[in-house]
């Protein structure tokens, strides 16, 4: 017997989150159903995709555009921590080791999940650095294969833009194979302050 059409609806909804597969789609569908909340769930969803945007300078997701960020005079505007999502942003700022303005590039290179170079922002970032004002672009993206993958396209990017800034890495103290958001602030501050310098801005 199929499942009434609006259940099968929030079925495939749920499919579509990461990681989320077809019997754990049908157990979420089936708790928010029995849950007296769901329709807090509904509108808090409902108000996050209508209460958020894309900060038109940086991409990452804020409240106005442009961000809090983009438009804080006290941050230093001259150096980009280009990173994979807003997770990222948040874990940096938590640190309190980093005083320059970001780039979220919405995702990091994975053919297995479908996410292609199309689909992360930096043509925005290339756009921006050639745009004048930017001396120093570090890349932090997560030190495992898609991060490193992720963190060439850019370099490659910029190259055959020409644009004339240095490009940094992150130290690689950082654990092998682990994400951004999840590592201590100690950790995060010993990355910013030693990382690597992949190509010169005079010399690029």
């Amino acid at each position: 017997m199929a499942y009434p059409k609006p259940l099968e609806r929030l079925i495939r909804a749920f499919e579509r989150f990461p990681g989320v597969g077809r019997r754990t789609a049908e157990r979420l569908a089936f708790h928010v159903l029995r849950d007296r909340e769901s329709t807090e769930l509904a509108d808090a969803i409902g108000e996050a995709i209508r209460g958020t945007t894309r900060c038109s300078v940086c991409c990452n997701v804020s409240e106005g555009d442009p961000c809090a960020i983009c438009s804080d005079p006290e941050r230093e505007s001259d150096r980009l921590l280009v990173v994979e999502g807003p997770r990222d942003v948040e874990a940096v700022e938590r640190s309190g080791a980093w005083h320059g303005r970001y780039h979220v590039l919405m995702g990091a290179l994975n053919p297995a999940d479908g996410t292609q170079e199309r689909h992360l922002a930096v043509g925005e970032l290339v756009r921006r650095v050639r745009s004048g004002g930017v001396r120093e672009v570090l890349l932090a993206t997560d030190p495992d294969a898609e991060g490193e993958a992720t963190a060439l396209f850019v370099l490659e990017s910029l190259d055959h833009a020409g644009a004339k800034v240095r490009v940094s890495r992150l130290a690689r103290g950082l654990p092998a194979g682990s994400a951004l958001e999840y590592l201590h602030r100690g950790v995060l501050e010993d990355a910013i302050e030693g990382r690597v310098t992949l190509r010169d801005g005079e010399t690029g």
